[in-house]
């Protein structure tokens, strides 16, 4: 089975990062993972240890192992990296190359051959924003593959596009893109 980078990043989205978690490790796959700051705002990474048998990131500067650099070695080992949920800032920090957390610094240096895919979650208007909507267009260009948000009520009780894709279809790109 594969190895899969997990980063959760801050949106409310991010408590169902437990369920994709679940959800891999039951179909044999590794799964470590990494948050961005804001995303322990919404989940404990002692959720997201329990159900992927791992320790998870947050901190860049926090080296568990003195001889290897996380943020590098990570990427050697992956297949594929999926980012779920992938907030508008996170987004916006793939598409510009800014490397200020372990999440931004793993994607930058991931080598070309891992798979990269990007679930977006965040309120409509976010979404359909110019800047995100460009910044969506650059991360395809440098070989992202992304799972469209579907249209649901939002938790900020807008309605629109925004809300994460569902684990099934998140679950069925991720096997397709490892087949």
């Amino acid at each position: 089975m594969a190895n899969i980078l997990l980063a959760v990043t801050g949106s409310i989205s991010a408590y169902k990062a437990a369920d994709i978690t679940s959800q891999l490790t039951k179909l044999g796959h590794q799964v470590k993972v990494l948050m961005t700051p804001a995303a322990t705002a919404f989940i404990t990474p002692l959720t997201l240890q329990s159900l992927s048998k791992q320790s998870v990131l947050v901190d860049l500067m926090a080296e568990e192992t003195p001889d290897q650099i996380q943020h590098i070695d990570l990427g050697k080992q992956a297949d594929l990296f999926l980012v779920a949920p992938a907030s508008a800032n996170t987004i916006a920090k793939l598409a510009h190359g800014f490397a200020d957390n372990i999440v931004t610094s793993t994607a930058l240096a991931l080598p070309t051959n891992v798979k990269k895919i990007l679930a977006p979650a965040m309120n409509t208007k976010m979404l359909e924003h110019p800047a995100t909507q460009n910044n969506i267009e650059t991360l395809k260009s440098y070989g992202y593959q992304i799972i469209p948000p579907r249209e649901a009520l939002l938790a900020c009780g807008d309605q629109g596009a925004g809300a994460l894709a569902t684990i099934e279809i998140i679950l069925t790109t991720i096997q397709e893109s490892l087949t």
